[in-house]
């Protein structure tokens, strides 16, 4: 597995980020992103150990577009130089949470989990509700030894306990969030050796996954809207 080719053409890319360069290296890009759907098969087998609802997918159907939109953005980069993937038993729609990996060189590369959208402020109310009912369940998560060494719960936040809550809920700070999100950086150097990087990327997901688990059991009757 040549996971250096991907961080070339990335760095190429950021250094490049043109639609002639693009085109005129579209041979590597097609090379490069093979390689990445290649280390999604091989993570996703590491992964199937522990958590075999993930195992159905195709890798093609789990990667995001590098071409950005650019109407509402000051920056006019046409794409996006880096591979990003997300892992769950429905694929890579926000809801079901699942595991998402993105690979951009200058160690901007991570592992993530759990909800990153907050515009879904019907998945938002599930899961203020659920933490709200299933306090203690959530705290049990979240301060587990080998939890807390790797993550921070993260999020967009309000300023204030949202009206329906209590100000003095034993959870009050998450019942802020509007958004529930895992971060675990990854350095370029760790991508060098795509064995060591798939056996450490499948633990830090399975430590993951019991936070994955929760949000989801608070998202079960979710329904992603229609356009």
């Amino acid at each position: 597995m040549n996971t250096q080719k991907i961080l070339d053409y990335l760095s190429a890319l950021s250094m490049n980020n043109s639609r002639d360069w693009y085109h005129a290296n579209k041979e590597d890009y097609k090379k490069a992103n093979a390689a990445f759907e290649g280390l999604l098969q091989m993570l996703m087998l590491e992964i199937g150990k522990f958590d075999s609802s993930i195992l159905h997918n195709n890798p093609k159907d789990l990667i995001f577009k590098i071409v950005r939109d650019t109407r509402f953005s000051h920056d006019k980069s046409p794409y996006n130089p880096a591979f990003r993937a997300h892992i769950s038993s429905k694929g890579k729609l926000p809801v079901p949470v699942g595991y998402y990996l993105m690979i951009k060189p200058g160690d901007q590369s991570f592992l993530g989990g759990g909800l990153f959208a907050d515009m879904f402020k019907d998945a938002t109310t599930m899961i203020r509700d659920y933490i709200a009912q299933n306090g203690e369940e959530w705290e049990t998560i979240i301060h587990k030894p080998a939890f807390e060494k790797k993550f921070t719960v993260q999020g967009r936040a309000l300023k204030n306990v949202p009206a329906g809550y209590e100000k003095e809920h034993p959870q009050a700070e998450y019942l802020k969030f509007k958004s529930w999100y895992l971060e675990y950086q990854i350095k370029d150097e760790e991508l060098n050796d795509a064995e060591a990087f798939l056996a450490k990327a499948a633990e830090i997901f399975r430590i993951m996954k019991p936070f994955n688990d929760y949000l989801n059991k608070a998202l079960v009757n979710f329904q992603m809207p229609t356009r």
